[in-house]
């Protein structure tokens, strides 16, 4: 049972988006949930209850269940994450050196030939997707 899959799926049904999931040590998993005004402790309690259902039926074994905001560093996982937060500042770590650096932090300016676009101090540097280790937005106070 590919447990990524049915979470994007049931989320979606229950006007959630699937961020991200974890697996944590003890057999457990950690879930990053969001929608576009934000959750609330209630949408995490709602979405918890359902899953825990939904696993049982599905036999899935697991330890525990955490559901949780992404947060304001919230990861950046498929290209529709960035292309959605256009705009907003950035933090991307590469696979392998890209013009020998692996780190960038830079404003979001959208997604070209499967290449972020990433504006640092009005230079801009693409990144292709497939060369993303970890992205992140960088939240500003």
């Amino acid at each position: 049972m590919d447990v990524r899959a049915l979470l994007e799926s049931t989320l979606v049904g229950l006007g959630y988006e699937f961020v991200d999931l974890e697996l944590t040590r003890s057999g457990g998993f950690r879930l990053f949930i969001d929608k576009p005004e934000g959750i609330t402790v209630d949408d995490c309690v709602l979405v918890s209850n359902h899953l825990t259902r939904l696993f049982m039926v599905e036999n899935i074994d697991y330890d525990r269940l955490e559901v949780s905001s992404p947060g304001l560093d919230r990861p950046l996982k498929k290209e529709a994450d960035f292309v959605r937060f256009t705009g907003q500042l950035a933090k991307v770590k590469t696979r392998m050196p890209l013009d020998g650096r692996k780190h960038f932090v830079g404003r979001l300016s959208g997604v070209e030939n499967a290449s972020v676009r990433l504006d640092i101090e009005g230079a801009v540097v693409e990144i292709p997707l497939s060369s993303i280790d970890k992205a992140r937005l960088e939240p500003e106070f």
